[in-house]
């Protein structure tokens, strides 16, 4: 999948309560987008590489590095971008969350209304 600059996607996790307020300002505007539960449907070190630039920050910095997968993945501040985006693409629990990608940039969602900037 490739981010298609025309389509809103959500990169959503039910169970955080911050995707789940993102989710509720959506809904409450009216958009139109393609929610992707990217903890049943992972995202590849491709579509990790093109967030990477949508968000125009490095991996470092919306990985969960509080997550016991970033241990686990033999990761320290001292890891480059590739060892970042595999550990997200083989632990997705590691993606920060919420995400939403249009128009050409992405915004994680914290706090929530970030994500306003997009639309």
């Amino acid at each position: 999948m490739s981010f298609d600059p025309t389509r809103v996607v959500f990169l959503h996790n039910p169970r955080c309560s911050k995707s789940r307020t993102v989710k509720s300002l959506l809904d409450e505007r009216e958009v139109q987008y393609v929610e992707r539960l990217y903890l049943e449907d992972p995202l590849s070190v491709e579509e990790l590489a093109e967030l990477r630039h949508l968000l125009d920050r490095p991996a470092r910095e919306w990985i969960r590095s509080g997550e016991a997968a970033y241990a686990e993945a033999g990761l320290d501040a001292g890891a480059g971008e590739e060892a970042h985006l595999s550990a997200i693409a083989a632990h997705p629990i590691l993606l920060e969350r919420p995400i939403v990608v249009h128009g050409g940039e992405a915004r994680v969602g914290r706090p929530p209304t970030a994500v306003l900037e997009l639309l």
